[in-house]
């Protein structure tokens, strides 16, 4: 069944990484997270909602320690896609700051966030496709 497991997770992250991206730049990061390193993860996730204070942590960390696989998908570094759009926020992509909050480094460009969001859908058509059960968390 772990293998099973494995293969679907990278047949997942096959998915997100061939995904469309804005004009063929791809700053969408994944990888596939399972045995030792679930548990690591599962343990840090309780932790860090105790230290928090924020619910749900305690039992998303005890579902993935629980996982066989975990798919994660990201932006790594994500610049601008140069439209001046105005979709962030900013009228100008030069005005686009990036901080660093509690829990993210923002803001991005809205064009990589709809990557992050083609990407983690065409991830999650997979598994559907597979029959595996899954949650974007």
């Amino acid at each position: 069944m772990e293998e099973a497991l494995r293969i679907a997770a990278q047949l997942m992250a096959l998915s997100a990484r061939t995904a469309p991206k804005a004009a063929g730049q791809d700053f969408v990061a994944v990888r596939v997270i399972e045995g030792d390193d679930l548990r690591k993860l599962g343990e840090a996730m309780i932790n860090y909602g105790d230290e928090s204070g924020k619910k749900n942590f305690d039992r998303d960390g005890k579902n993935v320690m629980n996982s066989g696989a975990l798919l994660l998908v990201g932006l790594n570094a994500p610049k601008t896609l140069g439209l001046n759009c105005g979709a962030c926020g900013q009228p100008k992509c030069a005005l686009l700051e990036t901080r660093e909050g509690p829990e993210f480094r923002g803001a991005f460009c809205a064009w990589r966030l709809i990557d992050l969001g083609i990407a983690i859908g065409s991830a999650v058509k997979t598994a559907g496709t597979l029959n595996v059960d899954n949650r974007i968390m």
